[in-house]
């Protein structure tokens, strides 16, 4: 085949190609196409030039217009800082009765506090706050160390069983791993606690049970739980009559946690957290265990 040869029908020169009859048509790139390359690559150059490019070891080309995205970072937060300092000031030089009842202060907790919770304490107590296994739900009432919010606000700040020189510390013996209790008193001792919040528990053939677990109960768990079970704040020992629980209130949970004991870890926010900050969320949080059903 000739190379001079042309497609009858566009005109075109073919390649010198052909498979099964079917010619190769050496057809030209659109005018459009070439010109759009053209102009990218006209762009790349002069960006090249007019903003931070090219590594040079321990620094990099700068670029004619001088634009440094790392400043702009800076400024725009520097502006968002002033922006905010009316009210961040207002908020520290408030205290949290101050701050509930100033409708303008409560409507800035109402704007940054869902976002600071999420970016801050969702990973462990959910989007909706409501918990889950290992981490207490803060929409109901139930306080390991009190809900009212100048308790929460120190909790944030101090952390629980954390790395803060005043940290509030609290730990479940395990009285059965570490041998304090043998299987069947640790397994008396949760039937009773078990009882306490599921009545229906106790009969004629679990009595006995039920109240040796009393007696182990008095012994060993009263001292942290109070002798009526109901917890204690002071000590972060949860109330154990309720319908409220952390690890699960099954009675097989509660013989793991009697066996393996419990220790939960809430880190320490002074450092991360502004006090503004931490005072907005200990609004926002005591909020949640108040909001009308």
């Amino acid at each position: 085949m000739k190379p001079e040869d042309r497609d009858p029908v566009s005109g075109h020169r073919t390649t010198g190609h052909e498979w099964n009859g079917i010619k190769e048509l050496d057809t030209p790139v659109p005018r459009g196409v070439l010109i759009f390359l053209i102009v990218t690559h006209i762009f790349a150059v002069l960006w090249w030039f007019l903003m931070p490019t090219w590594p040079l070891g321990s620094t990099y080309t700068k670029g004619l217009l001088g634009i440094d995205q790392r400043q702009t970072v800076e400024e725009n937060l520097i502006a968002a800082a002033m922006e905010r300092a009316p009210w961040v000031t207002q908020i520290e030089a408030s205290s949290f009765e101050q701050i509930q009842t100033d409708p303008q202060l409560m409507a800035v907790v109402e704007q940054s506090a869902p976002q600071l919770f999420g970016d801050n304490c969702a990973a462990c107590h959910g989007v909706t706050a409501t918990g889950r296994i290992g981490y207490p739900d803060l929409t109901d009432q139930d306080w390991l160390w009190g809900g009212d919010p100048e308790t929460i606000a120190e909790t944030m700040r101090v952390g629980i069983n954390a790395m803060h020189d005043e940290t509030r510390f609290a730990q479940m013996p395990a009285f059965g791993r570490d041998q304090m209790l043998d299987r069947n008193q640790v397994h008396d001792v949760a039937t009773y606690v078990y009882s306490l919040s599921n009545p229906a528990v106790t009969t004629t053939d679990s009595i006995e049970q039920v109240e040796a677990g009393r007696e182990i109960f008095a012994a060993s768990c009263a001292a942290c739980h109070g002798e009526d079970a109901t917890g204690m704040r002071e000590v972060g020992a949860p109330n154990l009559t309720d319908a409220f629980w952390i690890y699960g209130g099954d009675l097989q949970t509660i013989v793991t946690s009697v066996h393996g004991g419990r220790q939960g870890h809430m880190p320490t926010w002074d450092e991360r957290l502004t006090e503004a900050e931490i005072k907005i969320l200990a609004v926002y949080v005591h909020s949640l265990s108040h909001q009308t059903p």
